[in-house]
């Protein structure tokens, strides 16, 4: 296979049209297969919480208020955790079950006699009249049958102690960090933002588990799963809702109970429905990865700090411009945020694929996959860039009314707008990355982009203040989406294939 840098990219970009883009093949219909639960799954959280949110807004402002820093803080402390785990799962998962179906597939075709076949079970040698009369009475055990795969095994207990680690962080610190993030001993708000904090992080190993369960799924390219068990869950949390705050009158601490239970509740469908596809009990010790994890786990955490200050650092110097700006500013980094949750399906499936494919050495299938998810984001993100441009102009209004407000909104429309492509590109390569197991690259490229970032910030909000700040922010994604590119179509690292 012969490849180069523009060729790669010519087969990424010169076929854009819905005929290729969008065609039913193998790799199109797998990708979709993936993608679409995923999306779903990722979507269902927000829309639970936006209702969470307006039960929690009848009770009270102090209390709205207070939950917000709460969830604010909780929210901060697991994405620490949440996405190295969930990334290094995914693509330890697919790496090893792909290279078990090998094994079994290239071993039930071996032919020792003729007139013989292997029987998958047992591993020995059958008749095939025989094996043919086994095989009538039940159904095929594979890919049903439960099957051992370390990372899985490893993934769960990383799961359960960083959850653990970090209830009882949250739980003893609460009302220093409520503290530090401007919740005063004498505010109306501590002592229900120190109840809800305290009581949602009881449920802390309950989401760390079930992430890194759903990071194994992803790994088995199973996304259905996480999504009908993140339905259920959330669905149980707002009947609870209703009924420990409404009925039982326990206000912010109801709702708290009623969110760690829904997690519970998620966490053991995730096990049950794993536990029909993966041995959880490891052989011995000695199979579980620990070291890998930790190692490609911390190379990601440094990626997660280094993307999350540069946001974080954009939000704090907005807010030194003023209450309207910071508003104006908030509105439109949501929409930014939360629009990024549609490629992360692509990201997923090209993760889940892509580290399936470089486990059996298919480079064919590995660049095929590429291309494709590619193709995707990019038609994706100018889809996103034409409903942004046109429907913030009147949705702008359901945020806010104030006339100062909705002045600079209008200022960074254009800005959350046409950056949708590139934002969609550099999530998808974050994806690709992954799935190339190209952790150390993710994490030192993100760490280059977020210093010309910082450097970008400061100097752009002091010269052109608000649209300033979002100059370097599109600064940033660009950078992002260019070390993908950079990576990939120059065939460095794992993708060094492309040069041969």
């Amino acid at each position: 296979m012969s490849f180069s840098f523009p060729r790669f990219f010519l087969l990424s970009f010169s076929v854009l049209t819905s005929q290729n883009v969008f065609r039913k093949d193998e790799v199109g219909l797998e990708i979709a297969e993936i993608a679409i639960p995923a999306v779903l799954a990722l979507v269902a959280d927000p829309v639970a919480s936006l209702i969470d949110t307006a039960f929690i807004g009848h009770i009270g402002p102090e209390e709205l208020a207070a939950v917000g820093v709460s969830i604010a803080i909780f929210n901060q402390v697991s994405k620490i955790a949440i996405f190295p785990l969930v990334s290094v799962t995914t693509s330890f998962v697919a790496e090893e079950d792909s290279v078990g179906r090998s094994d079994t597939v290239e071993l039930e075709n071996v032919k020792l006699e003729e007139g013989f076949t292997v029987n998958k079970e047992t591993e020995e040698l059958l008749p095939k009249a025989e094996f043919a009369r086994q095989s009538s009475s039940k159904t095929d055990s594979y890919p049903n049958e439960r099957r051992h795969i370390p990372s899985a095994s490893s993934a769960m207990v990383v799961g359960c102690v960083l959850g653990i680690i970090q209830a009882v962080f949250l739980i003893l610190a609460a009302k220093p960090i409520l503290n530090y993030m401007g919740v005063k001993s004498d505010s109306p708000m501590l002592v229900p933002a120190q109840q809800y904090l305290v009581l949602r992080s009881l449920g802390a190993p309950a989401i760390l588990l079930s992430l890194a369960t759903q990071g194994v799924f992803r790994g088995i390219k199973d996304t259905r799963t996480p999504l009908y068990a993140t339905v259920v869950g959330d669905a149980a949390n707002i009947v609870l809702d209703s009924i420990f705050i409404f009925i039982f009158r326990l206000n912010v601490s109801g709702a708290a109970v009623a969110h760690v239970i829904s997690q519970y509740l998620i966490a053991f469908i995730l096990l049950w429905k794993l536990t029909e596809h993966v041995d959880l009990l490891p052989p011995s010790v000695r199979n579980l990865q620990f070291g890998r994890f930790l190692k490609n786990g911390f190379l990601l955490l440094m990626r997660v700090i280094a993307a999350t200050f540069c946001v974080t650092l954009a939000a704090s110097l907005a807010a030194r411009q003023g209450s309207t700006s910071m508003a104006a500013f908030q509105v439109c980094l949501q929409i930014w945020l939360a629009t990024s949750l549609l490629a992360d399906g692509l990201a997923v499936a090209g993760q889940a694929m892509l580290a399936s494919a470089f486990a059996k050495n298919d480079y064919e299938k590995a660049v095929t996959t590429a291309s494709r998810v590619l193709q995707l984001g990019l038609v994706l993100g100018l889809a996103l860039s034409i409903i942004l441009l046109v429907g913030l102009q009147f949705a702008s209004r359901l945020f806010t009314d104030d006339v100062n407000v909705l002045h600079l909104i209008s200022l960074g429309i254009p800005f959350v707008a046409v950056t949708q492509p590139i934002n969609a590109l550099a999530f998808v390569f974050d994806g690709v990355n992954y799935g190339a197991s190209d952790f150390a690259y993710s994490a030192y490229s993100m760490v280059v982009v977020a210093i010309v970032t910082i450097f970008s910030l400061f100097a752009l909000s002091s010269s052109h203040g608000y649209i300033g700040i979002w100059t370097a922010l599109t600064i940033f994604m660009s950078l992002r989406a260019f070390t993908g590119f950079l990576r990939t179509g120059a065939g460095m690292g794992p993708w060094s294939f492309l040069r041969s």
